[in-house]
């Protein structure tokens, strides 16, 4: 989107660079990197990503809206609504295309957006892996709103263990080490220190939620949630007995599964911004 920097990069650019900044990402966790690694970064000016993040800010204010809770109640389906579902959404991410618009200047526009975690730890190491291998201009930054390394992983820590011991907050997946963004996974764990935990090993004692570190049966006190549930809907009969996520134990959830069908599913016809496309509930389409 800068073309200088866009020429700069492309005749800089060699394939041998690419192969040696590949073999240094893959180091950390070797064969965990599942789904190709783009030749390059994207260059945004500051102008086009202040239109992001004003979508996203407007988003933001209409989810954080006393009503917003009730309108969205029907979004959770029958069977899969989960309880403890208080407070707000921990994690919302957002995708946007790079389109022109009628005057034919470069806009945002939203493609979705999703109330659940993304690759919020492998963002962290990849920039700085990059960095290594190919001049990226010192006053470009992958965080938003003055956030750094340092601060970023300490708002991550403090969103996620709110205060509890690594060790009873758990990163939960279905069958965590065959997803192909299990190396996000492995970058959490490495940064905050939380056990990643299959569905499968839970263990239930009434309302108290454990899994087994050496033998020892450790408390889980606090889930990082990377369950998509209305996935985990369709395979379920075939993982045996498992535990029943939607009943009332005593943990937090971080986001709470609800949200993923509040905002993954049903916001964008109650939001009007000139960068989220124009969307209708079909029954209201006339």
């Amino acid at each position: 989107m800068i073309p200088e920097l866009r020429k700069k990069f492309n005749q800089d650019f060699t394939e041998k660079k690419y192969i040696e900044f590949l073999a240094d990402l893959e180091s950390l966790h070797p064969g965990d990197i599942t789904f190709r690694v783009a030749e390059t970064p994207v260059f945004i000016p500051e102008w086009f990503t202040n239109k992001m993040v004003d979508a996203c800010e407007s988003i933001v204010d209409i989810i954080l809206e006393d009503e917003f809770k009730g309108l969205t109640e029907r979004a959770i389906p029958d069977g899969e609504r989960v309880a403890g579902d208080d407070g707000i959404p921990d994690f919302i991410a957002f995708d946007f295309g790079i389109c022109i618009n009628d005057k034919g200047e470069a806009e945002p526009q939203l493609i979705e957006m999703q109330g659940f975690p993304t690759l919020f730890g492998f963002q962290v190491y990849y920039p700085e892996v990059i960095r290594k291998h190919f001049d990226i201009p010192v006053s470009f930054s992958h965080y938003l709103n003055g956030y750094n390394e340092k601060s970023y992983l300490e708002l991550l820590r403090k969103i996620i263990l709110k205060g509890h011991q690594p060790e009873n907050v758990i990163l939960l997946e279905l069958k965590p080490h065959e997803q192909k963004t299990r190396i996000d996974f492995y970058c959490t764990q490495d940064y905050l220190g939380i056990p990643i935990v299959c569905l499968t090993e839970l263990i239930q004692e009434g309302r108290k939620l454990y899994y087994q570190k050496n033998g020892k049966k450790i408390p889980v006190e606090r889930i990082y949630n990377r369950i998509i549930f209305d996935e985990l809907t369709h395979v379920k009969d075939k993982l045996g007995n498992i535990i029943d996520l939607t009943q009332p134990f005593d943990v937090e959830w971080v986001p709470h599964p609800n949200w993923f069908y509040r905002i993954s599913k049903f916001t964008l016809p109650y939001i009007d911004h000139p960068y989220v496309p124009e969307t209708f509930f079909l029954n209201e389409v006339t």
